[in-house]
């Protein structure tokens, strides 16, 4: 006999994930994560026997649960699901997910429903702080069709408006966690390399792409095996450096979500990967993002959240790569088009204080039914 587990497949901006009602796992986590993996189908390259789609963005899960705490009304716990490892790792929030907590929160019925926006404070549990999610609602429910657009997803949607507020320090308490803006890492093979790492709704080491050879306006190339090995040895060196693992072979074994790492350079004329002109007078900055070791098919949101707030500080390698002082969204040139952000970014007391970042978003519901597992795995509860 198998058991059924309610569970909702969402999309969220350019990920997919499966939702989940905190009350409805397991209390006990290593048991909640037993159940998780093989709701995925995980570990296997093709997670062929689960939900979980093969890809870093679609190997997602949230644990969405009523807030405790007055100043929110909902609280919700990011897991990205490994592929090739029976782990979840908690370490990290996806931005792209959280555009689909809110939509979630009022279809499930955790907060009333106001036409024609509801307004949903979310408590995001791994990071602990505060993202707002505008969402659009008509006849009590979320109202996902819409004329807006982002890059790396198909058609339009409602736009969703999420506000993270106060996002630096997500992971290690530091805007800067190393306290300065730009740091030299000695990586074998490649020698010292200047890097900026920011920590801002998630910690991303931001290195040139003229420094390691690469083609700034060839996406394609960072699939290659040997320039993946590159970027994770840089980035698994800069784990250590922030005291996210104890050596770079953990870093990459158990701690592969963060810090993520990112190839920045000014903005040049580029193809998207589906073939059309990405000319450089659209973008501020040409930048490629490396999630779970792979090329990220567009630009994750923590990680533009996190671009945005580097490419205002004074030092970075990301603010000396922008073409020109922004005053407006910054617009980040990616594989799959163009992400803009807004940044607020203010000195307070001689250090950089990242106010608030804003994204918009599309998200859809997909699926609502029961996730079966054998009930051996969960045989009480």
């Amino acid at each position: 006999m198998q058991r059924r587990i309610p569970a909702v497949v969402m999309r969220g901006g350019t990920s997919k994930g499966v939702f989940f009602h905190e009350t409805h796992l397991p209390r006990d986590q290593g048991l909640r994560d037993r159940l998780i993996n093989r709701i995925f189908g995980s570990p296997d390259p093709n997670q062929i026997d689960g939900l979980g789609g093969a890809a870093s963005v679609t190997s997602k899960t949230a644990i969405i649960a009523p807030a405790s705490d007055p100043r929110y009304d909902v609280a919700y716990t990011f897991g990205q699901v490994s592929i090739d490892r029976p782990l979840v790792d908690y370490k990290a929030n996806c931005g792209n997910i959280s555009a689909a907590v809110g939509p979630f929160a009022v279809d499930e019925g955790l907060v009333p429903a106001i036409e024609p926006v509801t307004k949903v404070r979310i408590h995001q549990k791994n990071t602990d702080k505060l993202i707002i999610a505008e969402v659009p609602v008509k006849n009590g429910r979320f109202a996902c069709e819409g004329s807006y657009a982002i890059s790396g997803v198909p058609g339009t949607g409602s736009r969703i408006v999420l506000h993270f507020h106060d996002p630096g320090g997500a992971v290690t308490g530091r805007l800067l966690p190393t306290g300065n803006p730009r740091d030299v890492l000695a990586v074998p093979g490649l020698g010292e390399i200047e890097i900026s790492v920011v920590d801002a709704a998630n910690p991303v080491v931001f290195v040139r792409a003229e420094r390691l050879g690469l083609n700034p306006g060839d996406a394609r190339s960072l699939r290659e095996p040997s320039v993946r090995a590159m970027l994770e040895a840089v980035r698994a060196r800069a784990a250590v450096l922030l005291g996210l693992a104890a050596s770079p072979e953990e870093a990459s074994q158990r701690v592969q979500t963060v810090p993520k790492i990112a190839v920045v350079a000014p903005p040049v004329d580029s193809l998207t990967l589906s073939g059309n002109a990405l000319p450089r007078d659209r973008i501020d900055l040409t930048a490629r993002i490396m999630t779970m070791g792979a090329l990220h098919n567009a630009y994750a949101v923590s990680g533009a959240i996190c671009t945005a707030g580097a490419a205002r500080i004074e030092g970075t390698v990301v603010h000396e790569s922008v073409a020109a002082e922004t005053i407006g969204p910054l617009r980040i040139g990616h594989p799959s088009g163009v992400f803009e952000v807004e940044a607020t970014v203010v000195k307070k007391d001689g250090q950089d204080h990242y106010v608030k970042a804003t994204v918009g978003r599309t998200a859809r519901r997909l699926m609502h039914g029961y996730a079966e597992v054998p009930g051996s795995l969960w045989p009480n509860g």
